[in-house]
Protein backbone atom coordinates (compact mmCIF):
# COMPACT_ATOMS: atom_id res chain seq x y z
CA UNK A 1 0.00 0.00 0.00
CA UNK A 2 1.66 3.62 -0.91
CA UNK A 3 0.92 6.60 0.29
CA UNK A 4 -1.31 7.68 -2.27
CA UNK A 5 -3.56 4.64 -1.90
CA UNK A 6 -4.19 5.42 1.98
CA UNK A 7 -4.48 9.26 1.36
CA UNK A 8 -1.35 10.62 3.06
CA UNK A 9 1.64 12.22 1.91
CA UNK A 10 4.60 13.88 3.58
CA UNK A 11 5.35 17.46 3.17
CA UNK A 12 8.23 19.52 4.15
CA UNK A 13 10.11 16.08 4.91
CA UNK A 14 8.14 15.61 8.03
CA UNK A 15 4.99 16.86 8.34
CA UNK A 16 2.48 14.25 7.06
CA UNK A 17 -0.91 15.27 5.23
CA UNK A 18 -3.93 12.97 5.44
CA UNK A 19 -7.47 12.77 4.04
CA UNK A 20 -10.35 11.34 5.39
CA UNK A 21 -13.59 11.00 3.55
CA UNK A 22 -14.78 12.29 -0.02
CA UNK A 23 -11.59 14.13 -0.75
CA UNK A 24 -10.26 14.76 -4.23
CA UNK A 25 -6.61 14.34 -5.55
CA UNK A 26 -6.92 18.16 -6.24
CA UNK A 27 -7.89 19.14 -3.22
CA UNK A 28 -5.54 17.99 -1.78
CA UNK A 29 -2.95 18.48 -3.60
CA UNK A 30 -3.96 22.22 -2.82
CA UNK A 31 -4.13 21.76 0.81
CA UNK A 32 -0.26 20.44 0.57
CA UNK A 33 0.63 23.03 -1.94
CA UNK A 34 -0.66 25.79 0.96
CA UNK A 35 0.97 23.61 4.35
CA UNK A 36 4.33 23.78 1.91
CA UNK A 37 3.87 27.16 1.53
CA UNK A 38 3.51 27.99 5.05
CA UNK A 39 5.91 25.60 6.88
CA UNK A 40 8.83 25.12 4.12
CA UNK A 41 10.11 28.37 4.45
CA UNK A 42 13.54 29.20 5.41
CA UNK A 43 13.98 30.58 9.39
CA UNK A 44 11.74 28.06 10.71
CA UNK A 45 13.14 25.47 13.13
CA UNK A 46 12.93 22.01 12.69
CA UNK A 47 8.62 21.19 11.94
CA UNK A 48 7.17 17.96 12.26
CA UNK A 49 3.33 16.34 12.54
CA UNK A 50 0.25 15.99 10.64
CA UNK A 51 -2.33 17.60 8.90
CA UNK A 52 -5.58 15.73 8.83
CA UNK A 53 -8.32 16.94 5.82
CA UNK A 54 -12.05 15.79 6.43
CA UNK A 55 -15.40 16.10 4.07
CA UNK A 56 -18.10 15.86 5.11
CA UNK A 57 -20.64 13.18 4.47
CA UNK A 58 -23.72 15.41 5.25
CA UNK A 59 -25.29 17.13 2.49
CA UNK A 60 -27.09 19.58 4.83
CA UNK A 61 -23.44 20.38 6.23
CA UNK A 62 -22.83 24.40 5.55
CA UNK A 63 -18.73 23.62 6.57
CA UNK A 64 -18.38 20.57 5.47
CA UNK A 65 -14.56 20.60 4.85
CA UNK A 66 -12.23 20.63 8.07
CA UNK A 67 -8.77 20.13 9.20
CA UNK A 68 -6.81 19.81 12.09
CA UNK A 69 -2.78 20.29 12.33
CA UNK A 70 -1.13 18.93 14.93
CA UNK A 71 2.73 20.33 13.93
CA UNK A 72 5.83 20.40 16.01
CA UNK A 73 8.08 23.57 15.81
CA UNK A 74 10.79 23.59 17.52
CA UNK A 75 9.81 22.05 21.01
CA UNK A 76 6.47 23.80 20.62
CA UNK A 77 3.30 22.04 19.69
CA UNK A 78 1.12 24.30 17.59
CA UNK A 79 -2.77 23.29 17.38
CA UNK A 80 -4.38 24.23 14.77
CA UNK A 81 -8.23 23.76 13.22
CA UNK A 82 -10.43 24.82 10.52
CA UNK A 83 -13.75 24.70 8.72
CA UNK A 84 -15.17 26.08 5.66
CA UNK A 85 -17.37 25.68 2.75
CA UNK A 86 -14.80 24.64 0.20
CA UNK A 87 -11.75 22.94 -0.19
CA UNK A 88 -9.68 25.79 -1.36
CA UNK A 89 -11.26 28.11 1.12
CA UNK A 90 -10.26 25.69 3.78
CA UNK A 91 -6.46 25.34 2.54
CA UNK A 92 -6.36 29.07 2.35
CA UNK A 93 -7.54 29.30 5.98
CA UNK A 94 -5.24 26.66 6.99
CA UNK A 95 -2.25 28.55 5.70
CA UNK A 96 -3.16 31.56 7.57
CA UNK A 97 -3.16 30.15 10.70
CA UNK A 98 0.09 27.93 10.32
CA UNK A 99 2.16 30.90 9.12
CA UNK A 100 0.87 33.06 12.00
CA UNK A 101 1.38 30.43 14.83
CA UNK A 102 4.83 29.47 13.22
CA UNK A 103 5.70 32.89 13.05
CA UNK A 104 4.50 33.34 17.07
CA UNK A 105 6.48 30.20 18.03
CA UNK A 106 9.64 31.37 15.53
CA UNK A 107 10.24 34.98 16.61
CA UNK A 108 9.03 33.97 20.69
CA UNK A 109 12.65 33.96 21.66
CA UNK A 110 13.59 37.43 19.66
CA UNK A 111 10.27 38.78 22.35
CA UNK A 112 10.97 36.45 24.97
CA UNK A 113 11.06 38.61 28.50
CA UNK A 114 14.19 40.17 29.53
CA UNK A 115 15.57 40.90 32.94
CA UNK A 116 16.62 44.04 33.50
CA UNK A 117 20.10 45.02 34.82
CA UNK A 118 20.32 44.22 38.70
CA UNK A 119 21.04 47.35 40.67
CA UNK A 120 24.20 48.58 42.15
CA UNK A 121 23.60 47.23 45.50
CA UNK A 122 22.69 43.46 43.67
CA UNK A 123 25.75 43.39 41.91
CA UNK A 124 24.94 45.34 38.72
CA UNK A 125 27.10 48.19 37.44
CA UNK A 126 27.40 50.93 38.77
CA UNK A 127 25.52 54.29 38.27
CA UNK A 128 26.85 57.75 37.36
CA UNK A 129 30.56 58.60 36.89
CA UNK A 130 32.62 55.74 38.43
CA UNK A 131 35.19 56.80 41.81
CA UNK A 132 37.55 58.13 39.84
CA UNK A 133 36.10 59.86 37.08
CA UNK A 134 34.74 62.01 40.41
CA UNK A 135 38.02 62.37 41.76
CA UNK A 136 40.01 63.50 38.52
CA UNK A 137 38.18 66.28 37.56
Amino acid sequence: MTARDTGTHVTTDTVLVRAEGDVDEEALAYVRAKVDAALGRPGLPAVSGEVRITRAQAHHSDQPWSAGAEITVGSTLVVVHAREASAHELADRLQERLRSQADQVAHRADAARRSATPPPWRGGPPVGPTQTEATDG
